[in-house]
């Protein structure tokens, strides 16, 4: 590559991760030039500034435009509306104001206050566990659980479409990593096989929910698998806790296993509606993550009012399951819609919808139009994606009204139209 001839069209973030020059900040020189051909195309759709709350409409600022502009949010994870839930809101303030903005210290020192006792009862309650740790965010819970537990002679093994959160934590560990493909379980009998006399403890780890395709981990055959060779299962239930299973807590219920989980983890940011992560398991189990998980006593606990409002998130989802059966009408109607157009949605079964494009110019270029009708999508190319799949991911919720999801369906259908992506 060569300065002043990097075009949007040509490059990809994966030019710039390495970049070999005594300059450590060249490469950061390099994709500048990158993102200010990227920005005047109009495909720079990374941190568009809400200036209103995360809701299923909100008002942005415009950066193309220079202007405010109300959008349909169809890219948010805030599955159940508790982002704005009077009783969530509610709870916040009064804990603002009766505990201050900041817990003072990490957990295992100053930072337990008595509400994250009861958030993580209250959590371990929900998964069906004895007890539950509660991190500053879903990535360090991954990093931490995972490293802690996963030490020289033992293995982790991922599904290949894991979140990079829990690639991320098997690499930090000490133990070694090995891959299966998505959701097929002869290739993770294969790696049982392999390392059931290579390795001490073995760690399967599945997104219960997969963040982009959206479609759910066969967990039955993998308990039965993972009995058979010896292995335990972890369970992220980022894009599951609040919207799968009969009361919205999970695969485990969704499966009706309940207990029958190692760790059932995830992030406390999507349904739930506030920040931090969680893994729920035994209490012996859990007393050992907090004192070896680096990520966890070395991080400040939550602050009093994100723990209040978690708490009451967990009321709301137990005590209004009108707000799910909403969100499963509107997964319904949205992902039935898509595909009597011809869109491909791959094996989507929950709020989260991919819709492949397969190549990374027509995705940004529809997405540039799609947002200057008034639509909020999140375009996922290479390499967070295969270049063959990269998509639209669209991520539902139950505030969207029947408005929204039809002028959403409109837009989808006359640009799919005209990208030749549907007929």
């Amino acid at each position: 590559m060569r300065k002043r001839e990097i075009e949007g069209t040509d490059y990809s973030l994966a030019d710039f991760y390495e970049y070999p020059d005594k300059d450590l900040f060249a490469k950061a020189k390099e994709l500048a030039i990158y993102l200010d051909d990227f920005t005047k195309r109009g495909h720079n759709s990374y941190r568009r500034t809400l200036l209103t709350p995360c809701d299923h409409r909100v008002i942005i600022w415009d950066d193309m435009t220079k202007q405010k502009k109300e959008m349909i949010m169809m890219g948010s994870n805030n599955y159940l509306g508790l982002v704005t839930h009077p009783k969530v809101k509610e709870a916040g303030i009064k804990a603002y104001e009766k505990w201050g903005m900041g817990a003072g210290g990490v957990p295992l020192l100053s930072g337990t206050l008595d509400l994250l006792k009861e958030l993580e009862h209250r959590l371990a309650k929900m998964k069906g566990c004895e007890d539950a740790v509660v991190f500053s965010s879903g990535y360090s819970m991954n990093l931490g659980t995972i490293s802690a537990l996963v030490r020289r002679g033992d293995v982790a093994i991922n599904d290949k479409l894991n979140h990079a959160s829990i690639i991320d934590g098997s690499r930090f560990a000490d133990g070694d990593m090995r891959v299966f493909k998505h959701n097929d379980m002869e290739h993770l009998e294969k790696i049982l096989q392999y390392s059931d006399n290579k390795y001490n403890g073995k760690l399967i780890i599945v997104d219960s929910v997969f963040s982009m395709d959206g479609d759910i981990a066969p967990l039955p055959e993998i308990r039965k698998l993972a009995d058979n060779y010896g292995a335990k299962i972890m369970i992220d239930e980022a894009h599951s806790t609040g919207v799968i299973g009969e009361n919205g807590r999970g695969a485990p219920e969704h499966f009706n296993m309940w207990g029958q989980i190692d760790i059932v983890a995830g992030t406390l940011s999507k349904a739930l509606a506030g920040v931090g992560g969680f893994a729920a398991t035994t209490k012996e189990v859990a007393d050992y993550i907090r004192l070896y998980a680096r990520s966890y006593f070395f991080s400040t606990a939550l602050p009093p009012a994100t723990i209040a409002s978690l708490i009451a998130a967990i009321d709301v989802i137990e005590t209004e399951p009108e707000l799910r059966e909403r969100l499963w009408k509107n997964i319904r109607y949205m992902r039935e819609n898509l595909q009597k157009m011809g869109y491909d949605t791959q094996n989507s079964e929950t709020a989260i919808i991919p819709i492949i494009i397969g190549d990374d110019y027509k995705l940004r270029e529809m997405n540039r139009i799609i947002h200057e009708k008034g639509i909020f999508l999140n375009p996922v190319p290479y390499p967070a994606v295969p270049k063959k799949l990269s998509r639209l991911r669209i991520s539902l919720m139950a505030t969207h009204t029947q408005e929204d999801l039809d002028t959403t369906l409109e837009v989808l259908e006359e640009v799919g139209k005209q990208f030749g992506i549907i007929e």
